[in-house]
């Protein structure tokens, strides 16, 4: 199979690509790291390079918390605008495969269950809480304390910030053009990828990224809030296989699919930040009760659907993928792609 991967030259893109040819598949490679041109805005260039293929793999994005709303338009304008262009000329070049790069902030806070109500869904945290380190949400209906689970692929979508927003923006553009091309489109809800090649000391990378970043330069990573929020840490070789995983297998036509991309395995950001500083033999971490207001407290995976569905299994356990990812090289800051 020939497949396009937009985003090829970054962070998972490039892991992406290596599966692809361990699987003896042929990637084409497209980002603005290897030529300024290939950009996904540039319909010229987004249908050059459509020629020949039977299927695109869609990593290019912009992603992470940025800067509040000031960068909106350049969010909207990578990642859902380069996405429609891409779509639209993937519909003129008759290419009707298509995996995207999804992520689970599409959910905004996990799933929760009260003692007393069930499973709620809590509102934004406030600002007043989060100054007074309430981090944890409350129930809705009684104000007590939830219990944190495992999210499913079926709840309703609230994107809680604009990364989030354009997440779902491009799911629902990638649905839209599955209906009107009768093509096949999966959505991989990445949790929190990790590994070698991350950008370092960047806005734009996640957690995993800033502690790393910190390690490199000999001082504490910082943990925001009380370090115990929970994620789903998976690694990125992981989730390069389930992109391969993805485009291998016969999905439905007209329709897009979603799954759960994680490794299964809950662990909280101080764990993580504690095992990647002892790994790294550098200076313990230090929690520091500071906030981003667009954060959620917990989201973790419930990844099921793509291993009963797919075949598909994380591998690199969390011990095992922090050990390799303390000593990985990082990348420097480039262009999203």
């Amino acid at each position: 199979m020939r497949v396009l991967v937009t985003g090829g030259a970054g962070f998972i893109g490039s892991h992406v690509v290596e599966a692809l040819e361990e699987r003896g598949h042929e990637p084409v490679l497209f980002d603005v790291r290897a030529a300024p041109g290939a950009d996904v805005r540039n319909p010229a260039a987004v249908g050059r390079a459509l020629t020949g293929v039977d299927a695109v793999c869609h990593q290019a994005a912009m992603v992470g918390l940025g800067d509040g709303v000031a960068d909106a338009a350049e969010y909207v304008s990578r990642n859902d605008l380069g996405t429609a262009v891409l779509l639209s000329a993937m519909a003129d070049a008759g290419v009707r495969r298509l995996v995207l790069a999804g992520s689970m902030v599409v959910y905004g806070e996990g799933r929760y269950e009260c003692r007393d109500h069930g499973v709620v869904r809590p509102g934004p945290r406030t600002v007043r809480d989060l100054e007074a380190g309430r981090f944890e949400p409350a129930c809705p209906a009684c104000g007590t304390e939830l219990s944190p689970g495992l999210v499913g692929e079926d709840v309703p979508l609230d994107p809680r910030n604009v990364y989030a927003a354009t997440k779902v923006a491009q799911e629902h553009l990638a649905a839209a053009w599955a209906r009107s091309t009768a093509g096949s489109a999966v959505s991989l809800r990445y949790h929190n990828v990790y590994g070698p090649r991350m950008p370092r000391d960047t806005p734009y990378a996640g957690v995993a990224s800033f502690f790393r970043s910190a390690l490199a330069r000999g001082e504490a990573p910082r943990v925001f809030e009380d370090g115990r929020q929970r994620r789903d840490f998976v690694h990125v070789r992981d989730v390069a296989a389930a992109n391969v995983a993805a485009l291998e297998a016969d999905a439905p036509r007209g329709l897009l699919t979603a799954y759960n991309t994680g490794s299964g395995e809950p662990h909280t950001v101080g764990e993580m930040a504690r095992t990647l500083a002892a790994e790294h033999g550098g200076p313990d971490p230090v929690v520091t009760g500071e906030y981003r207001l667009g954060d959620v407290r917990h989201i973790t995976a419930d990844s099921s659907r793509l291993r009963a569905e797919l075949g598909w299994k994380a591998e690199v356990g969390f011990t095992q993928g922090m050990r390799e990812f303390a000593r990985a090289e990082l990348r420097p800051q480039q262009p999203n792609g």
